[in-house]
């Protein structure tokens, strides 16, 4: 018995053995005409692999430059697409630059800095709601990061901060309540199951 461990390792392991086998087996043929039938019959069968992909040009177009690349570009057949330029293969991609987003509060996240940035461009009266919508979400943000209560002032220092204070909320503006944001989290439900268990037990 033959272990994999002893065996070639696989160009592109996802496709398996079988199929570099096919492959190995293509390039060895010498007669032009049964290695292109042989070729197009592996291009159909890594196309079942994914079905719901196979009769889309890009998927299709990828399959064969996996042939080629898996036959280390042995195989001169007729192909529907140019072969894959093998320097670029190797070559290294450029280095990505790391995001550099200074979030002064990490708990509100970049989705509130950039609704206050949004905001501040608006006229009213969309420009007041959308403040009032951004000041509960801060303070939904702080309570399920902190997992306690916080003062509303609190969150109204920290909208001035972040919009440097271009956003004001109006004088009846009402937050949302604390008690809300954490039944919305899922003690409520928690304590719903707590009393079932101990109906249980009674009924017992």
């Amino acid at each position: 018995m033959q272990y994999n461990t002893t065996k070639d390792a696989l160009v592109m392991p996802e496709y398996g053995r079988h199929v570099h086998n096919m492959i190995n087996h293509a390039i060895s043929l010498k007669d032009k005409k049964q290695q292109q039938e042989c070729v197009d019959s592996i291009i159909k069968f890594m196309g079942q692999m994914n079905p719901h992909l196979r009769d889309v040009k890009a998927y299709t177009h990828k399959l064969w430059d996996h042939l080629h690349i898996m036959s280390n570009f042995k195989l001169n057949v007729d192909s529907p697409y140019p072969k894959p330029e093998m320097q670029k293969l190797y070559k290294k991609p450029s280095k990505m630059e790391y995001p550099s987003n200074n979030i002064r509060f990490s708990y509100y996240g970049n989705t509130i800095t950039s609704m206050i940035k949004k905001a501040i461009n608006m006229k009213n009266p969309e420009k007041e709601i959308l403040t009032g919508m951004i000041a509960n979400q801060m303070k939904k943000s702080y309570i399920l990061f902190n997992k306690s209560s916080v003062d509303n002032n609190v969150i109204k220092q920290h909208l001035n901060q972040l919009s440097n204070g271009e956003l004001k909320l109006s004088d009846d503006f009402e937050f949302i309540r604390s008690a809300s944001i954490r039944q919305g989290n899922g003690k409520k439900y928690n304590g719903k199951k707590k009393n079932f268990k101990k109906k249980k037990q009674v009924n017992k």
